[in-house]
């Protein structure tokens, strides 16, 4: 190249995009060496070139330094891009590729070096019409010119999105009201699977776009707390239950079905219903119990003999195997009960209307009426769909202080207090195995968080023998016809030798260390044995309004009653009862980590609250790792001692730091000073 030679250059680093954006020009000056060159921009500075790094040499004229931007002036009145367009509809049919000067003829009319300079820049920034083949443009075939133009335009709005979408982060970070666009629903979706699943979510980009430019680390606890600070979440969102999966809110269809039965009852494949009215019918709940499905009678027969009911709601009567409502409760498998509320089986209007047993509304029951001798075992039995029509709607409360007080008028509650005993004792007789730990109930409402310690009670202790009862009916029921059915049942456990389980405190530690040996329970189409029980044949149907297999039992044994086949075949059954063993666990993990979590938040809260304390058992010894019972609270936590101490002990206790989120608690105890 001659001295006074104009070209255009990229300098190292810069990128293709970078020309785009900002085109260098220099003239040369001289050569370096045997391959660069010297040139000199329009503000005199010199660069030293490869000839790599030179992308257009401008030929025809000579050039200082001082006329370059002159020549630029001149170039950019040529640079409308829009006439590229009707070049390429003239040069397309043949083809043929072209260089800048040729362009520049076809364009201007004109080869100046001016407008040859012009042409090659319209060209190298041209994304439609021509693609760059050597130092010629080929004009690119129709299609491919609309594919371009097509993914230009949509690049174009998902930019826009992308703009709109943070301004209305920012408009609701500083807490403004915000209508958010269905664009914004994957990103702010992306951002929700990042905070709960982290490095495991899937379709993170979005997520950490977002974070990035919003100056925020790109972290699932950052992701959190944005949705926490756009007032998408709460500061407490569960995100136990979203890592889940679990459905919380029904299909439309569902909620149309549940809506249509309310207005138009299906017709009740139990037309014979025995008709129960007449009888007394307790029903026992806790205060806040809303889905009622268990009811108690006691009848007394001409012999002086006691006929116990057992009235088990019957919401088989409301939906049939197979429809919308049967196959979401199949999805669900069960309510769930958390501290914030509960996450209902079937719709709420159901599931508290018609299918629960109200007072003073005559309701469809499945009834199990049983006769036992002397001893609490089972003499005879009877299992009728029915009608009944619950005449007290008590609490346990209610029931323990009307056994107190033997009243006079309800000898239907003594007499199933006086049954509850001698079923547990039958039971007993038989190898049951009894654990009495305290339980918790917490409760979150506005904030507040409430713990309350369930005792053992007499009321409770009745009902849970009746369910029981029921329990063993529908076994034996299922066993004698052969149904296929979900029996639960479970091994028997290998306890402690006696005399070691008797130099452990009486009660909780007792207990504990007896629990720490039972195997789980577990599920069956055929019957056997419930050690724990002491009962050689158990089916759960006492909640058919929450559990499915319950719900599964009630089909079975219902439609056996009425003499028709059984809606589930015996392959469909074992498959039912694990595909729902699986869902129950994964809401029975939901329950215990929500629960943890506000067990925990309540502890925080209540930093400076001394709780008395009773050491459990080790968790590790060698670490000085233990589990305590927080006797105030009924709830379970680990600590780390740092004295010798043995189970049994008790002493109290500070909480030192407590972090839900991270679900990580830690205690002090407190030593008294001997004055």
């Amino acid at each position: 190249m001659e001295k006074g030679t104009l070209v255009e250059f990229r300098l190292q680093g810069d990128s293709s995009s970078d020309k785009l954006r900002q085109r260098r020009l220099a003239v040369v000056d001289r050569p370096e060496g045997k391959k660069h060159w010297i040139v000199l921009d329009e503000r005199g500075q010199s660069h030293t070139l490869h000839p790599r790094q030179i992308t257009y040499t401008v030929t025809g004229q000579s050039f200082k330094p001082t006329e370059i931007a002159a020549f630029w002036q001149q170039v950019q009145r040529y640079l409308d891009p829009s006439s590229l367009e009707v070049a390429w509809e003239l040069l397309v049919e043949d083809g043929e590729p072209v260089d800048p000067a040729t362009m520049a003829l076809l364009l201007f009319s004109d080869q100046s070096p001016p407008l040859c300079y012009a042409a090659y820049c319209l060209l190298s920034e041209d994304k439609f019409y021509f693609k760059q083949k050597g130092d010629r443009y080929e004009p690119r075939s129709p299609a491919q010119v609309a594919e371009l133009k097509h993914q230009s335009t949509v690049e174009a709005q998902r930019l826009q999105e992308w703009q709109g979408f943070l301004a209305r982060v920012q408009e609701a970070l500083r807490g403004e009201q915000v209508e958010w666009q269905s664009s914004d629903l994957l990103r702010l979706e992306a951002l929700e699977r990042f905070a709960v699943f982290g490095e495991e979510a899937t379709h993170r980009t979005p997520a950490l776009e977002t974070l990035a430019a919003l100056g925020r680390t790109e972290t699932a606890p950052a992701a959190f707390q944005l949705l926490v600070d756009l007032g998408l979440w709460s500061h407490h969102e569960n995100l136990s239950l979203r890592r889940s999966q679990i459905p919380t809110q029904f299909p439309s269809r569902v909620l149309e079905m549940a809506q249509s039965r309310l207005v138009t009852p299906p017709p009740d494949p139990d037309v014979d219903r025995l008709d129960l009215t007449d009888l007394k019918v307790y029903t026992i709940d806790d205060e806040s119990t809303r889905e009622i499905d268990d009811g108690l009678s006691v009848e007394f027969l001409a012999d002086g003999q006691q006929r116990l009911w057992i009235h088990i709601a019957d919401p088989t009567r409301w939906l049939s195997p197979g429809d919308d409502l049967d196959l979401e409760a199949r999805r669900r498998c069960t309510t769930i009960y958390l501290p914030t509320g509960m996450i209902s089986m079937f719709p709420s209007e159901l599931a508290t209307g018609p299918m629960s047993l109200n007072q003073g509304q005559v309701c469809t029951a499945l009834s199990f009426a049983v006769v036992l001798d002397e001893l609490g075992a089972i003499q005879s039995y009877e299992i009728h769909p029915t009608l009944v029509k619950p005449t007290y709607r008590l609490t346990y409360e209610d029931v323990d202080e009307m056994l107190e007080l033997e009243l006079q008028a309800e000898p239907e509650l003594q007499a199933l207090a006086l049954w509850a005993k001698r079923r547990t004792a039958w039971r007993q007789s038989q190898g049951a195995i009894s654990i009495h730990m305290p339980e918790s109930s917490i409760k979150v409402s506005e904030n507040e968080i409430t713990i309350q310690v369930l005792e053992d009670s007499p009321a409770r202790n009745l009902v849970a023998e009746m369910m029981i009862l029921a329990g063993e009916v529908a076994g034996r029921y299922g066993e004698a016809h052969g149904l296929a059915l979900p029996f639960r049942g479970q091994a028997q456990p290998e306890l402690p030798p006696e005399e070691e389980l008797m130099q452990l405190p009486a009660g909780p530690v007792r207990d504990c260390a007896i629990r720490r040996c039972m195997p789980r329970s577990e599920v069956s189409i055929t019957p056997f044995r419930h050690a724990s029980l002491g009962l050689d044949t158990y089916t759960q149907v006492t909640s058919p309004i929450r559990r499915y297999a319950d719900l599964l039992a009630h089909f079975q044994i219902k439609a056996h009653l009425r003499g028709e086949p059984l809606p589930f075949s015996l392959e469909t059954t074992k498959e039912l009862i694990q595909a729902v063993s699986n869902t129950a666990y994964e809401a029975s993990l939901v329950e215990r980590q929500t629960n943890r979590y506000w067990a925990l938040e309540y502890l925080r809260r209540h930093a400076d609250e001394v709780w008395h304390a009773l050491m459990l058992r080790w968790l590790r010894e060698h670490e000085n790792l233990g589990l305590v019972l927080l006797e105030d609270l009924g709830l379970e936590m680990a600590m780390r001692f740092t004295r010798p101490i043995e189970p049994g002990d008790r002493l109290d206790v500070k909480v030192v730091y407590a972090d839900p989120r991270q679900d990580v608690i830690q205690f002090s105890e407190l030593v008294q000073s001997v004055a």
